[in-house]
C-alpha cells in the first residue's frame, strides 16, 4: 500500500466521463482534508477499480508520514483476525484484538460488503461500527456494494450526516448511461434539434404545422422536463429523432437522461438471468425505473408475453406514481396497448400525447432530410418468459 499516495493519484480519477471526473475530484479533495485533520467518518463508494482503495491508502500514507498511527484492514481480513484470536496458540487474545480495532485513532476498513458470513461475524462487525460511531472516532470505509444492500443498522450509521460523509468516486455502470450514449446507439447520438427538419416544404400545410408543433413541444420539454410526453406516429415520422434530440439537449446541459429501446431493454433483462451475466437484474431494472429522465423508444414493439407486460407495467407504474419525467415513442394506437399502461399515457394531469401525422421521412424522396434506420443492438434471441 506504500505506493498509493496523493502525488501518484490523478485528482480527476480514471474515468473519461466528465460526470465521474467531477465526483472523483470532490472525493479527492475530501480525502486531502481528512488526511490533514481526521474527524468523523469518511465513506468512499463506487464500482471496483474506480480508486476507492487508492484514496484511503493515500490518506493512510500521509498520516503515517506525519508520524500518526493508522490501522488499515480489509473487511474480510478484519473478521479473520478476530476469529484467529480465539485459537489457543493465538499471540493476542480476542478482547485485546477487538479493543485495538475499537479504539484505533484512525481505522480504515476497505471493501466493506454485504456480510454473508456467520451471525457471529455480523455481530462483531456491528459492535465495532456501533462503538466507533457512538464515539465519533475517525473511520474510513470503502464500499463497492450499494449502501441500500447493506445491513439496515450499518446503513443508518453510514447515512447519518452528523458523523458520516459519503463520497461516490464514480457512478455504477448502469448510472453512467444517464450521462452518455450507449455505444450501440450511435445514430441516436447524432439526432439533434439542429438537424431535425421541421420545415419540410414538400408537405401539405397541416402536416408542416404538425411536425413543427412536435418539434417545439420536444424542445420545450428538453428545457424543463416535468411531466410525460408521448409521441405517436407511423414508422419514420421523426418520433425517435425528437426523443433523441431531447436526450442530446439534456447532455449538452450536463443533465442526466437515459434512452432505452424497449424490446432491447426487455431482452437485456432476460439475459441477466444467465449465470454468465455481470450485471444483476435488479441493478439494471432499478436504473431504468429511477432514471431522472427516461426515454422509452419503440414502445409496443416488444413481445407481448405476460412476463414482458409485467416488467413494463412495473416501470410505467413506478414512474407514474412518482411523477418522474418520461418520454415514450410508439407507432401503436393507444387502443392496442394494455389498458393498465395506456390509461397512464393519457392521464392529462401528468402526460401529453402528440400524434405526428407526417409521413415516413425515409420514404420521402423529395424531402430535404432523410433519417437513417435507427440503431439496434445485436442480441441473441432469448426464450420468451
Amino acid at each position: 500500500m506504500q505506493k498509493y499516495t496523493f502525488e501518484k493519484l490523478n485528482s480527476l480519477g480514471k474515468s473519461e466521463e466528465p460526470h465521474n471526473q467531477n465526483m472523483f475530484s470532490q472525493a479527492y479533495n475530501a480525502a486531502l482534508d481528512f488526511a490533514s485533520k481526521p474527524a468523523g467518518w469518511l465513506v468512499f463508494s463506487g464500482p471496483s477499480g474506480a480508486g476507492k482503495t487508492h484514496l484511503s491508502a493515500a490518506i493512510a500514507n500521509k498520516r503515517l508520514a506525519m508520524g500518526q498511527p493508522v490501522l488499515y484492514k480489509r473487511a474480510s481480513e478484519l473478521i479473520d483476525d478476530l476469529k484467529k484470536s480465539f485459537e489457543p496458540d493465538s499471540e493476542a487474545a480476542y478482547s485485546q484484538s477487538f479493543d485495538i480495532l475499537k479504539n484505533a485513532p484512525l481505522l480504515i476498513i476497505d471493501d466493506l460488503t454485504v456480510q454473508s458470513g456467520s451471525d457471529w461475524s455480523k455481530e462483531k462487525l456491528d459492535q465495532l461500527l456501533t462503538y466507533r460511531f457512538s464515539q465519533e472516532l475517525p473511520t474510513i470505509i470503502t464500499l463497492s456494494t450499494p449502501i441500500n444492500e447493506l445491513d439496515s443498522r450499518i446503513q443508518s450509521r453510514l447515512l447519518d450526516k452528523s458523523v458520516s460523509r459519503i463520497y461516490p468516486v464514480a457512478s455504477n455502470p448502469e448510472d453512467t448511461l444517464e450521462y452518455r450514449w450507449d455505444n450501440a446507439l450511435a445514430l441516436q447520438k447524432k439526432m439533434t434539434f439542429e438537424n431535425y427538419d421541421h420545415k419540410r416544404s414538400n408537405l401539405p400545410p397541416e402536416q408542416r404545422q404538425n411536425i413543427e408543433a412536435a418539434y417545439n413541444l420536444a424542445l420545450e420539454f428538453s428545457r424543463n422536463p416535468e411531466s410525460w410526453l408521448v409521441f405517436q406516429g407511423e414508422t419514420g415520422c421523426g418520433k425517435t429523432h425528437l426523443a433523441s434530440a431531447i436526450v442530446n439537449e439534456r447532455y449538452r446541459q450536463g443533465k442526466p437522461a437515459m434512452f432505452v429501446v424497449v424490446p432491447e431493454f426487455l431482452d437485456h433483462l432476460r439475459s441477466t438471468f444467465s449465470p454468465e451475466s455481470k450485471t444483476s437484474y435488479d441493478q439494471m431494472f432499478d436504473a431504468v425505473k429511477n432514471a431522472k429522465l427516461l426515454v422509452l423508444d419503440d414502445f409496443g414493439e416488444q413481445s407481448s408475453t405476460p412476463w414482458a407486460q409485467e416488467k413494463l407495467y412495473q416501470v410505467i407504474n413506478y414512474r407514474y406514481n412518482r411523477r418522474l419525467p418520461t418520454v415514450i415513442t410508439t407507432r401503436c394506437p393507444l387502443s392496442e396497448i394494455e389498458v393498465a399502461i395506456s390509461s397512464r399515457f393519457v392521464d392529462p394531469q401528468i402526460s401529453m400525447v402528440f400524434n405526428i401525422t407526417a409521413p415516413n421521412f425515409r420514404c420521402d424522396s423529395t424531402g430535404q432530410q432523410k433519417q437513417r434506420p435507427v440503431s439496434r443492438i445485436n442480441r441473441t434471441t432469448r426464450p420468451q418468459r
